[in-house]
């Protein structure tokens, strides 16, 4: 029996078919995976940064206007604004929504300590959940400057 296994040629001559098949399905597996890939770029996250008007503020009762806009400088709408303590102190953690223009208005009362000229107010940002927008570096501060 095992010589007529080894007069057997038929897989020597099927050996390249099932090699040309499977180069043809790997190649066609590789256009559909790379075309994949190459959607995946409008599911990219852009980060958002803030544009605090004013940007330098006395000490005590102000109001402020902080703009959220994207990379382009385009306005970000239905994003929560956090405004806490930086190394001036704020009494308590202020939020506001912006609105189809991307702007939050603020009321603030930033306080200095003794002998500290100046100060900062840090921002947060939470992103609206409807677009891919993230916040993971630090946002344009409100600086606050005693006997300016």
């Amino acid at each position: 029996m095992s010589h007529s296994l080894w007069r057997d040629e038929r897989a020597i001559e099927g050996l390249p078919i099932r090699l040309v098949i499977a180069l043809v399905v790997g190649v066609a597996c590789l256009g559909v995976m790379m075309s994949t890939i190459s959607g995946l770029s409008g599911l990219q996250v852009s980060e958002v940064d803030i544009e605090p008007d004013p940007e330098v503020t006395d000490p005590g009762d102000t109001d402020v206007t902080v703009t959220v806009v994207d990379p382009e400088g385009s306005p970000v709408s239905g994003a929560t604004v956090v405004a806490k303590s930086g190394t001036a102190t704020l009494d308590s953690v202020t939020t506001a929504e912006t609105g189809d223009d991307g702007e939050a208005d603020l009321s603030l009362s930033p306080s200095l300590g003794p002998n500290q000229q100046e100060g900062t107010v840090t921002f947060g940002v939470k992103p609206p959940s409807s677009g891919s927008y993230r916040d993971e570096r630090s946002n344009t501060e409100l600086l606050v400057v005693a006997d300016r």
